[in-house]
């Protein structure tokens, strides 16, 4: 079982600068030199103490222009993005990659995009011209994601036979179900098959006795590299189960075995975006997008960020072609009928006032870039068209690591708080959000405990699922509208709030003041409801 506290981040880390962090930006968890990954689930330190504590169980088994380049050496294979105008083919721009000594390895001509690899180091500069609007190196951006281990204990209390939600083996430690009326849901509508759910991440294992019968082997694909491989080895989880937990919290089957998803009912696929080396680069993102708008998705969810900045800035050279690339694609699974779902982050940071950045990019010397704008964006989860999930705990309020904004934060959802109970002394690691899991090292299947806004944004768009599923032929804006129209308001707490004052990293590091009335920056429109969204 994997066991959550915050002293060895798992998903989407940025390693900060030594240098000192203003007021409020301090690492999460007391572990200095780290970004709160989105889904944080924490190595188990003390394997035999946690074990005994948790009592889970386990484990059910430049050329000239106008000109040719003069010969040069050869660089680095490296991976580019090449972008034609808007609305235009790539024919053009194939030519031209062609002659500037690069291979397109993949083309998404319904937006526009080439995915080229090419040894060429003036590639850049050489390709462009004449049907090429941009282009852009991904050598450095992809994004951290580093994996916990899977503590196993026995499986005698993770199967029995049951036809209930509320009794399956380990609902009873699901503190986030009730949380959003799972079982009165259950009682009218638990999903329906039609309905196919697309978890962008580090795989799903096709193994697992809550997903085996969950997931759409032919809707399911890697997209490593920018390119399709739709092997079932290709798409099941390498170096992270950080997508099977996702898939559990959407989707894991009412079967008499561990747990309970909140949509049961329809259908995961499986879309891998994350190498073995936990990476996710903006070509993988961009072929995910395509490739759910093309496969008849009606949800996929998004629990990472896309490149090693933690904002992306349009007005930047560096990274406009990523953020162009990314937009067009989730604008085109959008127009094909996809509601894309994506979690908040975990640095609890002000995405409704962005004025610095400085701990990105996480894959090099971090740069100090200041007086921002709102030109620069968190991606996905700040795209046009994307529900902003943010994170609560047991208590209902807002996680303390969650990210927030008032006009950002479309909704919230359980993501665990773990260190609310002790005011950031130590964590409880119940208070994290149980689900299914992977051990990559025994390749075990299991449960297990993971926090941070990568576990929300699986609530919301397990919700949004069983909205689907009761309400068909709704459009994404209708659904998200709906989604938003069914939520639960919550009031934003008074003066500055502060849940953990006595966390290592300092009594107001984790400091965060919310504004607006009954839609606000720390919850949007409230919490996500699951019997209001099919009653």
């Amino acid at each position: 079982m994997c066991v959550t506290t915050h002293r060895a981040p798992t998903l989407l880390v940025r390693k900060r600068a030594s240098r000192p962090l203003p007021a409020g930006r301090s690492p999460p968890g007391g572990v200095p030199g780290w970004r709160q990954p989105l889904g944080v689930c924490v190595k188990n330190l003390r394997r035999k103490t946690l074990a005994a504590a948790s009592a889970m169980t386990l484990g059910v088994g430049l050329a000239v222009a106008g000109g040719l380049a003069p010969a040069t050496a050869a660089g680095p294979d490296t991976t580019f993005l090449v972008l034609a105008p808007q609305g235009a083919t790539t024919g053009k721009a194939a030519a031209r990659v062609a002659a500037a000594k690069g291979t397109v390895v993949a083309t998404y001509d319904q937006i526009g995009v080439l995915v080229v690899r090419s040894t060429n180091p003036d590639f850049a500069t050489d390709v462009a011209g004449a049907g090429v609007e941009s282009v852009a190196s991904t050598a450095g951006l992809g994004t951290a994601l580093q994996d916990s281990e899977t503590v196993e204990v026995s499986a005698a209390e993770a199967a029995n036979i049951t036809a209930d939600p509320t009794k399956e083996p380990l609902y009873g430690q699901q503190w986030d179900m009730p949380m959003i009326d799972l079982p009165q849901a259950h009682a009218v509508n638990a999903g329906n098959s039609g309905v196919v759910v697309g978890v962008l991440d580090s795989g799903i294992s096709s193994s697992h006795p809550d997903l085996a019968t969950q997931i759409a082997k032919d809707k399911s694909t890697s997209c490593i590299g920018g390119t399709v491989d739709t092997a079932e080895a290709a798409w099941n989880p390498t170096t992270s189960d950080h997508g099977t937990h996702v898939a559990g919290t959407i989707a894991a089957a009412v079967n008499g075995v561990g747990v309970a998803g909140i949509a049961p009912g329809v259908k995961l696929a499986a879309v891998k975006v994350v190498n073995d080396d936990g990476y996710i680069f903006p070509e993988a993102a961009v072929c995910g997008f395509i490739w759910a708008a093309e496969h008849g998705f009606q949800l996929t969810n998004n629990s990472y960020y896309i490149d090693p900045w933690e904002l992306n800035c349009r007005n930047d050279a560096r990274q406009r072609p990523v953020w162009q690339a990314v937009q067009r694609a989730i604008r085109y699974s959008s127009n094909k009928g996809v509601l894309n779902v994506a979690s908040a982050g975990n640095s609890n940071y002000d995405l409704a006032h962005k004025l610095d950045d400085f701990g990105s990019p996480n894959n090099g010397t971090p740069e100090e870039r200041e007086n921002l704008t709102n030109a620069c964006l968190d991606l996905p989860a700040e795209a046009p068209g994307v529900v902003t999930v943010s994170a609560v705990g047991p208590t209902g309020q807002k996680s303390y690591y969650s990210s927030y904004g008032q006009g950002v934060i479309d909704v919230t959802a359980p993501g665990g708080d773990t260190r609310y109970r002790t005011q950031g002394v130590r964590s409880t690691l119940t208070d994290g959000i149980l689900s299914t899991t992977f051990n990559t090292a025994t390749k075990t299947n299991g449960y297990g405990y993971k926090q941070g806004t990568s576990m929300s944004g699986p609530h919301a768009t397990g919700v949004a699922a069983l909205a689907a599923s009761a309400h068909p032929g709704m459009s994404p804006g209708q659904l998200a509208s709906f989604l938003e129209r069914t939520a639960v308001a919550q009031s934003c707490p008074d003066g500055v709030y502060n849940p953990v004052p006595l966390i290592s990293t300092g009594p107001h590091a984790y400091d965060a003041t919310c504004s607006g009335g009954e839609r606000n920056g720390f919850y949007g429109a409230g919490m996500v409801n699951a019997y209001n969204v099919v009653k």
